[in-house]
């Protein structure tokens, strides 16, 4: 496949597994990052950086003539912000500008990937026999999730779009930070949860995610969007239950009441200043959600995806990485 691809949001935790797959798929890799971005951890790799005005679609057609991509891979956004405005303009906005620029640049475009998330469908009620699928009516809780719907509502619009959107559940594996949070807690010996309700959750390994990008531009599919995750569904306890095995550790498990953890993270945002704490009350309404568990038919018949991890395959890796680099 020695053609060119654009990854957007290529110095992140996403990002970087997203150029480690491509290189491997032998493409020419271009990696789009700020000029704030630390990029030592790509350096191992032979790849060319550049950065793209998201404001300016002329600007960005003017990038990508100038590049000639066959593929562009879109990961940039931002999952915490202040006001809906911040998440719409990032993630919408910015994304419907890229898309603009791809359609109307003169560049051999074959796919435009999306990265999304089960975010923009939303979760349903633990009682609901059958999983989240492509077809189930968009509920977002948060307003990340509703700016990942509104920039997939953005990118139906446009025609000769080579599109293919991708939803993942939540994202783990080495270099990730949020979850991350939760395993250097249950190291510590605690193990904190948010009410009592009951839970259904599911998860996708970071190169299983990245291993379906790299099938979608292969594919000759377009037009076409899919949820991912590694296939299965798991109660709440079992995260921290595959963690403990892994790191050979005991912790004492507790229910906060969820008023108490509102209010924490109504404190905590307010001490926060400009920025945005990991917890905020916004992700309160994704954490306390009864059900996230979604059908992975549809990019299993299409795209031939095989999710290679599950949770306790996929945690060992992970926390292997964090103690081998120290962050455990």
């Amino acid at each position: 496949m020695n053609e060119r691809v654009l990854i957007t949001g290529a110095s992140g935790f996403v990002g970087y597994h997203l150029v480690e797959a491509a290189v491997n798929a032998g493409l020419e890799v271009y990696a789009a990052v700020r000029p704030s971005s630390e990029v030592d951890h790509l350096k191992a790799f032979p790849i060319q950086y550049t950065q793209l005005d998201f404001s300016s679609v002329a600007a960005l057609q003017q990038e990508l003539e100038e590049k000639q991509y066959a593929y562009i891979v879109h990961a940039a956004g931002i999952t915490k912000a202040k006001e809906a405005q911040e998440y719409n303009r990032v993630n919408a906005e910015y994304t419907r500008n890229l898309a603009l620029a791809a359609v109307q640049a003169a560049i051999p475009l074959k796919k435009f990937v999306f990265i999304s998330s089960l975010a923009a469908l939303g979760p349903i009620s633990y009682q609901e026999k059958s999983p989240i699928t492509e077809e189930s009516n968009a509920r977002p809780v948060t307003n990340y999730g509703k700016s990942k719907l509104l920039a997939e509502q953005y990118l139906a619009e446009i025609r000769n779009l080579p599109l293919v959107v991708l939803r993942p559940t939540a994202v783990y594996g080495p270099r990730e930070k949020d979850i991350f949070i939760l395993f250097s807690t249950i190291s510590k010996g605690l193990d904190p949860y948010i009410g009592k309700g009951k839970q259904r959750l599911s998860f996708v390994y970071v190169k299983d995610l990245a291993k379906a990008v790299m099938q979608a531009l292969e594919s000759g599919v377009t037009g076409t969007s899919y949820n991912i995750s590694d296939g299965r569904s798991y109660d709440r306890y079992a995260l921290a239950d595959v963690t403990k095995r892994a790191l050979r550790k005991r912790a004492l498990r507790f229910h906060l009441p969820l008023g108490l953890v509102k209010g924490m993270a109504t404190l905590s945002e307010l001490f926060a200043g400009s920025k945005t704490p990991t917890l905020n009350r916004e992700k309160i309404s994704e954490l306390i959600a009864e059900n996230w568990n979604c059908s992975i038919a549809r990019i299993q018949q299409d795209l031939h995806y095989t999710p290679e991890y599950d949770l306790e395959k996929g945690l060992t890796h992970t926390l292997q990485w964090y103690k081998a680099n120290k962050w455990l």
